[in-house]
C-alpha cells in the first residue's frame, strides 16, 4: 500500500460522498425507466465474480418467463460507436474489440437476450423497450451508476479479496466508502469455495443488517475447445499438466479453483485484467508450457474474447465455462421475482423521465 497517495485518496472519498448525496438531495437526477431495473455490481475495481452473476441473473428470469435485456458500457472496447445493440439470434459471435470482452462472453451464453452496450445507460434502456419490449433490465456494474435509478441493487463481495478493509482509490480497489454498502438490496459473498465467508458475513451484517446475504461458489461446467468450440468433459484432462493463464481481476481464484476442479497447473501466468493478447504474450506463454511440460493450456472464456484466431498455441487450449452457483437459488430466485412485481406495480402510474 502506498501511503503517499493517502491524500488522494481521502479527496477521491470526499467526492464519492458528495456525488452520492447530489443524488440522494436531488442537486443531481436520476432518470426511471419504464421498466424495473435490477443492478448487479461491486463496491471494487477488479474481479468480484460480478459477470457470471449477471448471467445467472438472466438466466433466472428468462426461466421465470421473464424479457430481460443487459444494459453496459463494454469496458475497454475499441471504437467510436456510441450505442451498439446485439439483437437477439442463435450462435451470434460479436466483435470483442467493439463490444468489450464481457459484453461479448454475455452475448454468445444468452444469444436470446438482447445485449444494449452505451456509456449512457439510460438511452440504452429507451432502445430495449421501444426495440424488444423487455420487461426487466439487468443492470451490469450499475452499484455506483446513479444516473439511472435501480429498484434492486445486488452487490457482489469477493471474500478472498478483503474488499471490507480495503482502501479507496488510488490507494486500495475500493471505489467508494464501504459504508456505502447500506444501500444494497441483495449481497452475494463470491468465491466461496475458495475461503470461508464467516468473518465477510459478519463485517457486512455491521454495515448492512437488513440485505439478505447468500454464498455463491464457481462451477465447472465443461472445458471448451477454443477452434471447434466443442464442449470437453473436464475428466479428459484431469491431473494432466497443463499451462494456466488468465487476464481477469482476481487472477488466484481461478488457479486455485483449477486446482480444486482436478487439474494440474505447472504454470501459472497472469496478465492485467482485460488484456489484448500478443504474438510475444503466446510465445511466453509456449516457452512456459515446453519447460514445465504442459498438456494443454487452459483459460477462462473471457479470455478466449481477447484471442486472435490466428494466434498459435503448441498445445490444445481450452477455455473453463463456468457458472455461478447459489447456496440458496430458491430463495435468490423468489427474491428478485418478489422485488420486480412489487417495483412493477409502483411503475404503472409513475411518469418517465
Amino acid at each position: 500500500m502506498n501511503r503517499s497517495l493517502m491524500p488522494l485518496a481521502s479527496l477521491y472519498g470526499a467526492g464519492a460522498r458528495l456525488r452520492r448525496r447530489a443524488f440522494q438531495q436531488g442537486w443531481l437526477r436520476s432518470r426511471r425507466l419504464g421498466r424495473p431495473v435490477i443492478s448487479v455490481g461491486n463496491m471494487t475495481v477488479g474481479g468480484s465474480g460480478k459477470t457470471p452473476l449477471v448471467a445467472l441473473v438472466a438466466e433466472t428470469l428468462l426461466r421465470n418467463g421473464r424479457k430481460p435485456a443487459i444494459l453496459t458500457r463494454g469496458y475497454r472496447r475499441k471504437g467510436r460507436t456510441d450505442l451498439i445493440v446485439l439483437e437477439p439470434q442463435p450462435q451470434r459471435n460479436p466483435d470483442a474489440r467493439t463490444t468489450g470482452d464481457e459484453p461479448a462472453l454475455l452475448a454468445m451464453s444468452l444469444p436470446n437476450l438482447p445485449i444494449i452496450i452505451c456509456a449512457d445507460r439510460f438511452r440504452a434502456g429507451q432502445v430495449a423497450e421501444e426495440r424488444f419490449g423487455v420487461d426487466v433490465h439487468i443492470l451490469d456494474d450499475g452499484f455506483q451508476h446513479f444516473t439511472l435509478a435501480r429498484d434492486i441493487d445486488l452487490v457482489a463481495i469477493d471474500v478472498t479479496q478483503d474488499v471490507l478493509y480495503d482502501a479507496l482509490l488510488p490507494v486500495g480497489r475500493l471505489r467508494e466508502p464501504i459504508s456505502a454498502l447500506v444501500r444494497a438490496n441483495i449481497i452475494v459473498l463470491t468465491r466461496t469455495e475458495i475461503r470461508d465467508q464467516a468473518e465477510t458475513e459478519k463485517r457486512v451484517r455491521e454495515i448492512n443488517p437488513g440485505a439478505p446475504i447468500f454464498r455463491c461458489s464457481t462451477g465447472l461446467r465443461s472445458l471448451v475447445e477454443s477452434v471447434s468450440g466443442r464442449a470437453i468433459k473436464p475428466g479428459e484432462y484431469g491431473g494432466r499438466p497443463v499451462c494456466a493463464f488468465c487476464a481477469i481481476g482476481n487472477p488466484g481464484a481461478f488457479f486455485s479453483d483449477l486446482r480444486r476442479w482436478g487439474f494440474q497447473p505447472v504454470a501459472e501466468i497472469a496478465f492485467r485484467d482485460h488484456h489484448i493478447y500478443s504474438w510475444d504474450d503466446v510465445r511466453r506463454l509456449n516457452r512456459a508450457a515446453t519447460e514445465k511440460g504442459a498438456a494443454a493450456f487452459l483459460t477462462t472464456e473471457k479470455d478466449l474474447m481477447n484471442l486472435s484466431p490466428q494466434l498459435e498455441f503448441q498445445h490444445p487450449l481450452l477455455a473453463c465455462a463456468i457458472q455461478a452457483e447459489i447456496h440458496d437459488p430458491e430463495q435468490f430466485e423468489q427474491l428478485l421475482l418478489a422485488g420486480i412485481e412489487q417495483k412493477q406495480v409502483g411503475l404503472k402510474d409513475m411518469p418517465r423521465a
